[in-house]
């Protein structure tokens, strides 16, 4: 189960510099005004920073994590010098150093695929794999800056496997979630997912396997982060599974107990209208997320959505609504709340070229197209976006570019420098 994919048959240019000086004078200058500018109006400032080659890692499909010492650090699970995926860093300019290639050891014991990754309180950097491992079954890493990344936990199949993501919370223990792994007589034989907790230190202990309700009402897959929410819960979403097999919308506590709020397709079923592939807690205490189904646009190509902690759930876009796509179509990964407290976020397709875009949405739904991805700066996202502490948001795409394993991006917005965290 080598470098399981998360879906399936799935220097800054000075002219970019004095763009941003500009994007920013025009913000400040409407904000003296008393009334802030359409975003649409102003000329976004975007940079290809790298292309990947396969030597320098190939087809990334994860976010980013800014460290502790101002570098933006990365996975991609192909490429490297094993092509088994690579652990990077790179400075907000767009120098890229590689930190490491997996399955170096033999038979791939330190793992394979990389995922995304977390700053641990400690500032060290956590994440998982997708595959190796003692069993095959992928790990649980951690990187301390220097030399290899040492491994924390084994997956063996039963306790999740196909890589996933970490949060830590305040009292340090990491909550996780896995694609695949436990019960293995659903989804395909792969197993449905799990969320866990794990000790810093690696002790991990399964807190929910999916699909363990009958006809897998609880879920199945889960593809994105755990979203800390009021009074101390998680929540996330499940790609499949619920009643309509369209995916759900759940919480839990941090001892297991799952409650599932919200349960998609079941307004058009046997239609699927759903999807779900992540949460984000917004700043009025609703959480966003999006789909890569839905009833409206041209076909259901995917929607926005708001739900409430209860699972009041309202669409707030439809992709595809706008003549040839050109809003974009089928997001692919959840949602970045930025520092204007709007939310980012990339669509797979659509766009003037059909090959994905970045777009920004308010709270109360007003979308705007940011970049058309055409090819030659990549295409495809599939990466969150990632706001640094410099204002600006780093992505990837998972193929395209110049030699057409993807691209790592910039795009600024002109809304400031981030707090430290």
């Amino acid at each position: 189960m080598k470098g399981q994919r998360r879906f399936p048959a799935r220097s800054l240019a000075i002219g970019s510099l004095i763009a941003v000086s500009i994007l920013a004078s025009a913000l400040l200058a409407s904000a003296q005004a008393g009334s802030a500018p359409s975003i649409a109006s102003l000329t976004i400032p975007f940079t290809t920073l790298v292309n990947f080659n396969g030597t320098n890692g190939a087809n990334s499909q994860a976010s980013f994590v800014e460290g502790r010492d101002g570098y933006l650090y990365g996975t991609t699970p192909d490429g490297g010098a094993n092509n088994a995926g690579v652990l990077f860093k790179m400075t907000p300019g767009g120098t890229l150093t590689t930190l490491y290639s997996f399955c170096a050891e033999a038979g791939c014991t330190d793992g394979s695929g990389p995922g995304g990754l977390t700053l641990g309180r400690d500032g060290n950097i956590y994440g998982l794999t997708g595959g190796g491992g003692t069993f095959g079954y992928g790990t649980v890493f951690k990187f301390t800056g220097a030399a290899s990344p040492i491994t924390l936990h084994n997956f063996d199949g039963t306790d999740g496997s196909g890589g996933g993501y970490l949060v830590q919370a305040s009292d340090g223990k990491f909550y996780g979630t896995t694609a695949y792994g436990a019960n293995f007589f659903e989804c395909l034989s792969n197993g449905c997912g799990t969320i866990f907790e794990m000790t810093p230190s690696g002790t991990l202990t399964t807190l929910h396997a999916f699909c363990s309700e009958l006809a897998c009402a609880d879920g199945a897959i889960l593809y994105e982060y755990l979203a800390l929410g009021p009074g101390g819960n998680y929540y996330g979403a499940t790609f499949g599974g619920g009643t309509a097999n369209c995916g759900t919308v759940f919480n839990v506590t941090p001892k297991g107990e799952l409650t599932t709020i919200y349960t998609f397709g079941l307004q058009f079923y046997p239609f699927c209208n759903g999807n779900p592939v992540g949460l984000v807690l917004g700043t009025e205490g609703n959480f966003y997320g999006v789909t890569l189904g839905g009833q409206g646009g041209r076909g259901g190509q995917g929607t926005v959505f708001r739900i409430t902690p209860k699972g009041e759930l309202t669409t707030i876009h439809n992709f595809c609504s706008q003549t040839r796509c050109t809003d974009g179509s089928t997001p692919r990964v959840w949602l970045t709340l930025g520092s204007d407290r709007n939310l980012y976020g990339t669509t797979y397709f659509g766009g003037a070229y059909n090959q994905g875009t970045v777009f920004q949405i308010t709270p109360a739904g007003v979308l705007t197209t940011l970049h058309s991805f055409n090819g030659k700066d990549g295409n495809y996202p599939i990466g969150a976006l990632y706001q640094a502490r410099n204002g600006s948001f780093y992505g990837t795409t998972s193929v395209g570019g110049v030699n057409g394993v993807g691209t790592i991006f910039s795009l600024s917005v002109g809304i400031g420098v981030m707090p430290v965290k």
